[in-house]
C-alpha cells in the first residue's frame, strides 16, 4: 500500500504542509477551553500549527474547539495510542495524528480511513514495518535518548527514502542543526509552549517564544548586498575600488562580480532600481511558506533551481527602498 496513492492524495499534501511548517508544538492542555486562545497564540508568532496529545481527558474537546475556531491551523492529535483515539481525534478535526511508538493496528486503521498518520519509530525495524505499510515519513520518538542526530544521520542512510520528525529532548539549541539535515522533514517540541505558561495563560509569552522559534528555524541573515551596474566596464572599475579601499579581493561571477563576499557589482541592470538584497536562510521553501503566510508576495518567474531540482533562490515581488529582495539557501 502507498501511501501517497491517488485516493490518498490529501494524506500527502497534509504531511507536505507539516513539513514546510517546520516546527511542531507538541500541547497537553489540562482545560480544553484553554487551547484555542494557546493556538491563536502561536498562530499570530507565526506557528500555525499545533499537536495536542491524548495525554488528558481534555484532547478531543480541545481538538474539537481549535478546530471550528481556527480552521487554518495545522492540527495534528499527538500520542493516540488506539483505533478508538484515532477515530476520535478524527471526528474532532485533527487533520494529521501522531503515534508514539509503531502500533501496527493504528496504522493500518489510520491508512485504510485515510488519516495522515506519523508513526512513532525507534529502531530500524519499526522504520522496516513502517517502509513496508507505504509510509515515508515518521516521528523519531525520543530522540535525544535514542542519539539525536547522529542517530538520525546514521538511520538516513539504509533509508533514504525515509523523512524524520525527531521528537523528544528537540530544544532551541538543536533545533537548527536537526532541521539542516536534508532527511529531517520537521521538528516536534514543548519550549515554545511551557507549561507554566499555559496554567498562567500566559499567551502573549507564548507568542513570543513562537516567534524567536520561527526566527531561529529560518535564520535569516545577511547573505550579500547587489549593486546595479550600467555595464561591465562599471562593474570592475566599481569592484577595483573596493579592492583598493578595504583589502576585498576582486571576483568573477556569473553575470556579475563579487567585492569580497558581501557586495556583488552587476554586469547590467538587474533586479531593483538601485540594486538587490539577498537573504539567506536555512531552507528555502519553508522560509517562503512562512512568508506567504504573512502576506508577502513571490516573483515565481525569478525563481531559480540548482541542478538538483530544489528552490535555491527567488525575489520577492516588491522591491523595498529601491531595492529588490530575494532569498537563498546558504
Amino acid at each position: 500500500m502507498a501511501l501517497f496513492s491517488a485516493p490518498e492524495k490529501e494524506v500527502g499534501l497534509m504531511l507536505d504542509k507539516l513539513s514546510l511548517a517546520g516546527l511542531v508544538p507538541v500541547i497537553k492542555v489540562e482545560d480544553a477551553r484553554d487551547a484555542v486562545p494557546l493556538c491563536a497564540a502561536l498562530k499570530r508568532g507565526g506557528l500555525p500549527v499545533a499537536e495536542i496529545t491524548f495525554r488528558t481527558p481534555a484532547a478531543e474537546e480541545a481538538i474539537r474547539l481549535v478546530h471550528e475556531a481556527l480552521p487554518d491551523v495545522l492540527l495534528g492529535a499527538g500520542t493516540v495510542l488506539n483505533t478508538a483515539q484515532a477515530d476520535a481525534a478524527w471526528k474532532a478535526g485533527a487533520g494529521y495524528l501522531v503515534t508514539p511508538g509503531m502500533n501496527p493496528e493504528v496504522l493500518r486503521h489510520a491508512l485504510e480511513k485515510g488519516y495522515p498518520i506519523l508513526p512513532g519509530c525507534s529502531s530500524p525495524s519499526d522504520i522496516e514495518a513502517a517502509l513496508e505499510m507505504g509510509i515515508r515519513m515518521v516521528k523519531f520518538f525520543p530522540a535525544e535518548a535514542l542519539g539525536g542526530l547522529d542517530a538520525v544521520k546514521a538511520l538516513a542512510g539504509p533509508y533514504g527514502d525515509m523523512r524524520f520528525v525527531p521528537t523528544g529532548g528537540v530544544n532551541e539549541k538543536n533545533v537548527a542543526a536537526y532541521l539542516r539535515h536534508p532527511k529531517v522533514a520537521a521538528c516536534g517540541g514543548s519550549w515554545m509552549v511551557p507549561q507554566d505558561a499555559i496554567e498562567k495563560k500566559d499567551w502573549a509569552r507564548i507568542q513570543s517564544l513562537a516567534a524567536e522559534a520561527v526566527q531561529l528555524m529560518l535564520g535569516f541573515n545577511l547573505a550579500h548586498i547587489g549593486i546595479n551596474c550600467r555595464d561591465a566596464g562599471e562593474a570592475a572599475h566599481t569592484a577595483g575600488l573596493l579592492a583598493e579601499l578595504l583589502g576585498w579581493p576582486a571576483r568573477e561571477g556569473a553575470n556579475s562580480l563579487f567585492a569580497g563576499e558581501g557586495i556583488e557589482l552587476m554586469k547590467q541592470q538587474g533586479y531593483g532600481a538601485k540594486g538587490h538584497v539577498g537573504i539567506g536562510c536555512h531552507h528555502i521553501l519553508r522560509a517562503k511558506w512562512h512568508l506567504e503566510r504573512r502576506g508577502v508576495r513571490f516573483n515565481e518567474a525569478s525563481a531559480k533551481k540548482g541542478p538538483d531540482g530544489r528552490l535555491r533562490l527567488i525575489y520577492l515581488a516588491d522591491d523595498i527602498a529601491g531595492f529588490a529582495f530575494h532569498l537563498i539557501e546558504a
